[in-house]
């Protein structure tokens, strides 16, 4: 087993061992115990009490965050010739169709989201082996495909994030940095949290919030007491 760092231990000595804490003091806390020399990504880990192998208890959705994340959003736009300008002037970084489609099929994955149209999606659709398992193919369901590609890169750009449950039943997902005020990280997580309550599937019973978790990148966990949450 890895020996813990000087810097980590101070972070869990911060940590009350079996304590809950409430959700605007973890976002307090988790800045606290953040001792990374880069400005650490803020993560939210929510296990549902949902069964995701059936169809009829899969917990997908889109968050716009009220802060953003802080990442800078590397979007993709593969769409007709007359829909370029309007994505470049919503602030795409890449526009095009047939050879970014080519430029993929080579293996080229460096962005963080694709967002497309209805008209060309059965050139897009042969990219799934490659785009799928990266979590790039567009949807439908997460506004990624659509007509109006000016709007959903100007979402995007500002904010807006798509979370689907893991086959544990987990979502996890980033809500900021470490460097936003706790107030912010507060707003974001409360966003997330808020939206997930809503898609509650009608055929999953019992705790539908098992438990919920926030950390940054390489801190402990600190564990959320669900019933200081509002709206969920």
């Amino acid at each position: 087993m890895a020996r813990l760092t000087k810097n980590q231990k101070a972070a869990l000595s911060k940590i009350e061992v079996g304590k809950t804490y409430s959700l605007q003091e973890a976002s307090a806390l988790v800045k606290d115990i953040t001792n990374t020399k880069f400005d650490s990504s803020v993560d939210i880990d929510v296990r549902l009490g949902v069964d995701p192998r059936k169809a009829n208890q899969m917990v997908r959705g889109i968050a716009t965050l009220p802060h953003g994340t802080g990442k800078t959003v590397r979007v993709l736009v593969l769409c007709t010739p007359d829909k370029e300008e309007e994505a470049k002037a919503a602030g795409a970084d890449y526009v095009g169709l047939d050879d970014y489609i080519s430029q993929i099929e080579g293996g080229w994955t460096d962005i963080d989201i694709i967002i497309t149209m209805p008209s060309v999606m059965a050139k897009v659709g042969k990219l799934g082996r490659i785009l799928g398992p990266r979590n790039l193919m567009p949807n439908p369901k997460t506004g990624t495909v659509t007509t109006d590609i000016g709007k959903a890169v100007s979402e995007v750009k500002a904010g807006k994030i798509d979370f689907k449950v893991d086959k544990t039943g987990i979502i996890h997902t980033s809500i900021g940095k470490s460097s936003f005020p706790q107030e912010k990280i507060y707003e974001n997580a409360l966003e997330v949290l808020q939206t997930i309550s809503k898609l509650k599937p009608s055929a999953a019973k019992g705790t539908y919030f098992k438990s919920i978790y926030i950390s940054s990148t390489m801190s402990p966990g600190i564990q959320i007491e669900t019933k200081s949450v509002a709206g969920i």
